[in-house]
């Protein structure tokens, strides 16, 4: 292909996967999904190779891209067949993240997958929004390890079945949406490569990834090679350990790079211990963030970074430990660590940390008729640079998600917004400043179980070049102060408010 070429066919598997993403939205029935936007499409070529991705959520599609090559083999694929999985050590990211893959067929022949990752905010754990303060993998909802939902276009009834067992009539909805959205992506892909042809269909795959790689190792070439270390912490597991340790080095040589995660502290009891998939999308991600804007999504963005991650850590958990905060939340402080070292090698790139959490709300009332499910993550402020103020209110890193609008919150749920506004101040402060933090307050009109699960709580978002640190962030319940990481029951009236962490700050001297 021409370069010319190359681009337009960039440009045409790329909306592919944003017309999967608009499918999804529009059909589903949750305000997760359809408000949020907690969902992620991508393609892959007949190896589980990524060549295709939206503008997501990074970890999801970074721990997709890391994992699928494994979900595909062993599968006896046919035409109409829907995939299904959550299992966190079978591909998975925690269990509300629900995966969706199909294969796609040309003249009889298999030339890739279109897969789809959507959180549904009732997986089946006891506590309403399914993420529980757990210690085993079990606890946290249904376990799905790679199953065929459709065979052959045909619906598995038993499957099907086990899904409608979860409360709530949004579940089956948002599942149909997902099955839409794969659809329409495999009937896409079949129409370009019946007007391209297989075999150029093919080879411009190939060619998108060599030209990522090509990308990708020019940047690579202007970091200074050398090892670069940082440690950073977890607040806590939720379980009484404190402090958790996560320590990368980064080495850059020639050949590519490896991150080595080395010293990390061991999986815990709590639930924010991660799978490599997601240690691996978060390492991705900061890499990602180096690259030209129109790097296109694929494998060969990827193909020189190496990880050494010690199985049992904290970042390579192994069953049945809990995970369901470790997509959310360890996944963050990754970022926090990786950028850190980073900063040493480049610290006219690199930010100071943001916020360093997705401020996890989850709620709802099981014993209610009908019963209730309702997540969001909440935005906060990010990492000032060298060369710009960090901004406020808004989601960082890992996370890509638009807020509820409070219209649907309260349309949909029993619950009032009481106030949502910046958190003014909390920032940190230096030459450039910490974007601000928010504020949200949730007002129980009927009795409902909360659990919370942030971070920063007891640490704080590092600044850089002798700035100050973005402020901790504050959990309350009608003005009394609530862990990090808790779960309680509440009556009508009473109010949660919700402070999110501002960002760190960036050099001495007079604010720019």
């Amino acid at each position: 292909m021409s370069p010319i070429e190359l681009t337009i066919f960039i440009s045409r598997v790329e909306s592919i996967c944003q017309e999967m993403g608009a499918v999804l939205r529009q059909a589903a029935f949750s305000p997760n999904i359809k408000d949020r936007l907690d969902f992620s499409c991508a393609l892959f070529n007949a190896s589980g190779e990524l060549f295709a991705q939206a503008a997501h959520i990074p970890v999801h599609l970074g721990s997709m891209a890391y994992a699928m090559r494994d979900i595909v083999t062993g599968v006896e694929w046919r035409a109409g067949d829907i995939l299904a999985l959550n299992d966190p050590f079978l591909g998975g990211t925690h269990l509300p993240d629900v995966t969706l893959v199909s294969p796609f067929f040309v003249g009889g022949k298999l030339l890739g997958f279109v897969a789809n990752r959507a959180h549904h905010a009732n997986i089946g754990a006891s506590s309403p929004g399914s993420m529980p303060i757990s210690t085993r993998l079990e606890e946290e909802g249904l376990v799905i390890p790679p199953t065929l939902l459709v065979q052959a276009g045909t619906l598995v009834a038993s499957e099907i079945e086990k899904l409608g067992g979860l409360q709530g009539a949004d579940v089956i909805g948002d599942f149909a949406a997902q099955m839409s959205a794969n659809r329409v992506g495999v009937e896409r892909l079949s129409d370009l490569v019946k007007k391209m042809g297989s075999a150029k269909f093919v080879d411009g795959v190939d060619e998108i990834n060599a030209y990522g790689e090509r990308l990708a190792r020019a940047v690579l070439a202007t970091i200074p090679k050398g090892r670069y270390a940082y440690s950073d912490l977890m607040d806590d597991d939720g379980c009484g350990t404190e402090n958790i340790v996560i320590k990368v080095a980064v080495v850059v040589e020639d050949s590519g790079i490896t991150v080595d995660f080395e010293g990390t502290s061991r999986q815990v009891q709590g639930n924010i211990n991660c799978p490599l998939s997601v240690a691996a999308a978060a390492v991705f991600y900061c890499f990602r963030c180096l690259l030209p804007e129109n790097t296109p999504a694929c494998a060969g963005v990827f193909s020189f970074i190496s990880l050494r991650v010690p199985l049992g850590s904290l970042v390579n958990a192994t069953r049945p430990a809990a995970t369901a905060a470790g997509n959310v939340e360890t996944s963050m402080r990754i970022v926090d660590a990786v950028l850190g070292a980073l900063s040493s090698a480049i610290p006219d790139i690199i930010p100071a940390a943001s916020q360093g959490t997705m401020n996890n709300v989850a709620m709802g009332n099981h014993d209610r008729v009908p019963p209730w499910d309702y997540y969001e993550t909440i935005a906060g402020g990010s990492g000032a640079s060298m060369e710009s103020p960090g901004a406020s209110a808004v989601q960082t890193h890992m996370t890509n998600t638009l807020n509820t609008p409070i219209e649907s919150l309260e349309m949909h749920y029993p619950l009032r917004i009481r106030s949502y506004a910046l958190r003014r101040g909390s920032g940190g402060k230096g030459r450039c400043d910490g974007g601000d933090g928010l504020v949200r307050e949730f007002e129980f009109l009927e009795p409902a179980e909360v659990t919370l699960i942030t971070e920063r709580r007891t640490t704080v978002p590092w600044p850089l070049d002798h700035a100050a640190p973005g402020e901790s962030g504050l959990n309350s319940l009608d003005g009394e102060p609530l862990p990090g990481k808790c779960q309680l029951k509440v009556t009508p009236g009473q109010v949660l408010k919700v402070e999110t962490p501002g960002g760190g700050g960036f050099g001495r001297g007079t604010p720019l």
